[in-house]
């Protein structure tokens, strides 16, 4: 071969194109022969080459690799709480990557606690081997508003008692209307008060008072912070505003953050999530467009349009636990389940992958909220009791709950023992609804995973 013959092989190997380097494979052996080199070995030398480009490195790439992954893996086993903190300050902006962080520390059982302004941190930090949220992963929350924070609740040596007291005390040129959005939707005045709605109402109002505040102050010819312990305040009431549902809540932290901090909405369907899911949007790598596949998640940012033909069609996103993908619903499927694309539903989604570069989409043949996917894709359900931590009276337990939820849904029975799965037995007396309240009542018996639904 010729250098630029072989920089377009160097080339072909690079993009792992599979059409160029079969093109390439009859020029090479060809060549080859040419110069006296047998096609048989040719073709083996070729097909070494030819494995090196599916995923190959030069050894001193791969052992700079193999250190690297052994370095993290050490950490992740040793200090889990530090390791995933530091991750998850390193990629706060990558909003798929912090999903599959935060399931990680869910998994792990390590408690991510909510952002304080009583105990602001810029960055994600550990606290008692909990993750305390760093600030600075807030929209409109910037390293020098919360440094600001931290001046001002350290200068103060108390926690701010209200977003009035809050208002008073810090310098609200930096700390501004927009900053505070971000702030309380986010929950970050929850150590002050738990109830969000009326904190994002009564915001002008105490960004208003904290600046008559400080303006007193100054008149006075004190400084901003000095003598104002001394003064005697009367705050203003906040207004009684319905809280907001937790569906409401967690949408809003969604829109402050770019993800869900105090929970996820598809938490409440961690059943069917592990029962009907065959792709995981940000952890399946083997993409064949060809699959159909069956994605839980909750829709975000949706589109809805006109199509050429006058008919409505949607685009939106879909959020699992460890990414998001762009679906698209036309005419004829939005017809049909158009009326279930809103905002932070909890829905499985049908249909077909294609391709996008790194990314993926998801064309949708069908989609539909989750407690339907659970009605109608139900056709039996497995409890799974290890014996060796459950006692016979825990399952005895069973046959109470089977008789509140009576139904048509098969039961089967697996009993493990020793870390083995055990008999498969079918309870032929027993029919059920799944409903919420039976997987509830099951999983807090004998705890996460000990029920799954088959489709």
């Amino acid at each position: 071969m010729s250098l630029a013959e072989a920089d377009i092989l160097r080339r072909a190997m690079g993009k792992k194109d599979l059409v160029a380097m079969k093109e390439q494979k009859a020029k090479f052996i060809d060549g080859a022969d040419a110069k006296g080199i047998s096609k048989k070995i040719a073709g083996e030398i070729f097909i070494s080459i030819d494995k090196f480009a599916n995923y190959g490195f030069n050894k001193s790439h791969a052992v700079a690799y193999s250190y690297i992954a052994y370095q993290t893996a050490y950490l992740k086993a040793h200090y889990p709480s530090e390791f995933l903190a530091a991750n998850l300050t390193n990629e706060f902006e990558n909003t798929d990557k912090v999903s599959n962080f935060l399931e990680d520390c869910r998994r792990l059982e390590i408690e991510v606690l909510p952002p304080d302004v009583n105990n602001a941190s810029v960055n994600f930090d550990v606290m008692d081997d909990r993750i305390r949220f760093g600030m600075i992963a807030i929209k409109n929350v910037g390293k020098n508003a919360v440094e600001v924070i931290i001046k001002a609740r350290k200068k103060l040596e108390r926690n701010f008692t209200s977003i009035f007291d809050f208002c008073i005390n810090v310098d609200t040129r930096l700390v501004n209307k927009r900053t505070l959005e971000g702030l309380v939707t986010a929950g970050a005045f929850d150590s002050v008060d738990a109830n969000r709605a009326p904190l994002y109402d009564a915001i002008e109002k105490a960004l208003e008072f904290g600046g008559k505040m400080q303006h007193s102050v100054f008149s006075n010819g004190d400084s901003l912070f000095g003598g104002m312990e001394d003064l005697e305040i009367t705050e203003p009431e906040l207004q009684d505003i319905k809280p907001w549902s937790e569906k409401e809540r967690l949408g809003k932290e969604r829109e402050a953050v770019g993800f869900y901090i105090s929970g996820h909405p598809l938490h409440k369907f961690d059943v069917e999530y592990n029962s009907f899911t065959n792709f995981h949007i940000g952890k399946d790598k083997n993409i064949n467009e060809e699959d159909v596949v069956k994605v839980c998640g909750v829709i975000t940012g949706v589109r809805k349009k006109i199509d050429k033909s006058g008919k409505n069609m949607a685009f939106f996103t879909i959020d699992d636990f460890s990414g998001s993908c762009e679906c698209i619903m036309f005419s004829k499927i939005f017809a049909n389940d158009g009326g279930y694309v809103e905002e932070e539903e909890s829905v499985l989604v049908v249909g077909k992958l294609e391709s996008s570069g790194d990314a993926v989409k998801i064309h949708v043949n069908k989609l539909m909220p989750m407690d339907k996917a659970r009605e109608q894709l139900t056709k039996s359900i497995n409890i799974s009791i290890n014996k060796d931590v459950v006692s016979p009276e825990k399952i005895s337990l069973l046959k109470q709950i089977f008789e509140k939820n009576k139904g048509n849904t098969p039961v089967f029975l697996s009993l493990g023992k020793n870390g083995f799965h055990g008999s498969l037995y079918s309870l032929k007396d027993y029919r059920v609804k799944v409903s919420e309240e039976l997987i509830k009542e099951v999983t807090s018996l004998f705890g996460d995973g000990s029920l799954r639904i088959n489709s």
